[in-house]
């Protein structure tokens, strides 16, 4: 996991809607990076719907927020179809960005061991530089508190 006050790694990565998007592209903005396991799955539709329901008080607050996980460009611009999400959803399908923010673990599920994304959130300030982590993220009620935190 990445340390508070060091920079964000940067990363370009393909996103639904079939353009790229890079972390140096958002100087001058707060950034909010959440990754989730997996699209169309209980927990992480509820994150994405959260975010998606308080994107506009994250666009007031000059705040940008991005879901990134392992899933394919096509498999994410189903899952906003579905569910209507405007959140962008970035694809990290060789798993380099989920490597450089610490997220790619070693998890367990009924005694077998498997390599996956841990939920984690991350804020990054205007020039950068993490501001806020929130790992092992407990999905009810933490987009609002993501948003109580960097607007408090």
């Amino acid at each position: 996991m990445l340390e508070l006050g060091t920079p964000a790694p940067d990363f370009t990565l393909p996103r639904d809607g079939g353009t790229d998007l890079s972390l140096s592209d958002l100087l001058g903005q707060k950034v909010v990076l959440y990754f989730y396991p997996k699209d169309n799955t209980p927990g992480c539709t509820t994150e994405a719907l959260d975010f998606t329901a308080l994107k506009d008080q994250f666009t007031q607050a000059n705040i940008t927020v991005i879901g990134i996980s392992k899933d394919s460009v096509k498999k994410h611009e189903n899952f906003c179809k579905k569910h209507d999400l405007s959140i962008p959803l970035l694809s990290d399908a060789d798993g380099t960005m989920c490597e450089d923010y610490g997220v790619w673990a070693e998890k367990s599920m009924y005694g077998k061991t498997y390599m996956g994304i841990n939920r984690t959130t991350y804020a990054i300030d205007e020039q950068g530089k993490i501001t806020h982590v929130w790992p092992k993220v407990k999905v009810k009620g933490h987009a609002q508190a993501v948003l109580d935190a960097l607007t408090a």
